[in-house]
């Protein structure tokens, strides 16, 4: 699927996020191995400056280890 630029000109727009960075973070998320710790911890830190939101380092942790250990819920409704 491609995107224009009106896309992602619409998206800056309301998120303050430049292209660039939606699309390295895609190609992080695309390319990159995400039982790595590393990587996960890289896209924590992408997503945190991209929202604003600081994400301590205990929620981190937490993030990174739910995902290697593989404990994410396959469904939205087992989310919450």
């Amino acid at each position: 699927m491609e995107f224009g630029d009106n896309f992602f000109k619409k998206v800056e727009k309301k998120t303050k996020v430049d292209k660039n960075t939606i699309l390295s973070l895609a190609e992080k998320l695309q390319n990159g191995n995400m039982k790595d710790e590393n990587t996960l911890r890289e896209v924590i830190s992408t997503l945190s400056k991209m929202t604003g939101k600081s994400v301590s380092k205990e929620r981190a942790d937490k993030i990174v280890s739910t995902i290697v250990e593989d404990k994410v819920p396959k469904g939205v409704e087992k989310m919450f």
